[in-house]
C-alpha cells in the first residue's frame, strides 16, 4: 500500500501546512507549475517526488522533470501531465494518448480547480488537485490525499486551507 499526496500549481510556494501532508505520504506527486526548485527540493528532502513541469516552469525545472510522466503504482497505471483538460473536454492530443496508453488514473493540474471525475469513456479516474500555491484566482489551497493498494484507489481526501495573501 502507498499513501499519496497529490498537489499542483504551487507557483514557488511551500509552507508548513503543505509539509505536514508531505510527511504523511509515502510519495508526493506534483502535477506541474512547481515554480522554483526550492519547492521540489523541500519535498524531496522528506519523501520521494514524482513531478511534471507546467507552463510557468523555467529551464531548471524542465531539466529535472518531464512534461508527461507514465508510471505504475501498486498495479495502477498512471499518466500525469500539467495541461490535460477534463472528461468530455480533452484536447485532441490528450485524447490520442488516452486511447493509446489507457491509463487507470489520469492526473493534471493547471486549472486551479479541484476535480475528481470518473471518466466512463476512457475507463479511468481523472484527478486535478487544484492549486496549493498563492498565485491565481483560487481562495483556498487544495491538495488530494489517497491510498493505492493492489490496483485500487481508496481513502480519497480533500485537503484545503486558506490561501496566504502575497
Amino acid at each position: 500500500m502507498k499513501k499519496i499526496l497529490l498537489l499542483s500549481d504551487t507557483h514557488s510556494y511551500i509552507d508548513k501546512r503543505i509539509i505536514k501532508h508531505v510527511q504523511w505520504a509515502d510519495e508526493v506527486w506534483h502535477a506541474g507549475d512547481i515554480g522554483d526548485v526550492s519547492v521540489s527540493d523541500a519535498i524531496m528532502t522528506l519523501k520521494p517526488l514524482r513531478a511534471v513541469y507546467g507552463n510557468i516552469d523555467g529551464p531548471e525545472i524542465r531539466k529535472q522533470f518531464p512534461e508527461h510522466l507514465f508510471f505504475n503504482c501498486e498495479e495502477v497505471k498512471v499518466w500525469m501531465t500539467h495541461i490535460g483538460g477534463y472528461p468530455g473536454r480533452y484536447p485532441f492530443r490528450i485524447k490520442e494518448v488516452l486511447e493509446l496508453q489507457r491509463p487507470d488514473l489520469f492526473i493534471c493540474g493547471h486549472s486551479h480547480i479541484l476535480k475528481v471525475i470518473s471518466d466512463k469513456k476512457y475507463n479511468l479516474l481523472h484527478m486535478n488537485p487544484g492549486a496549493a500555491g498563492k498565485h491565481g484566482f483560487h481562495k483556498m489551497c487544495t491538495m488530494l490525499r489517497f491510498e493505492i493498494h493492489q490496483g485500487k484507489i481508496s481513502s480519497l481526501e480533500i485537503v484545503e486551507f486558506e490561501r496566504q495573501e502575497i
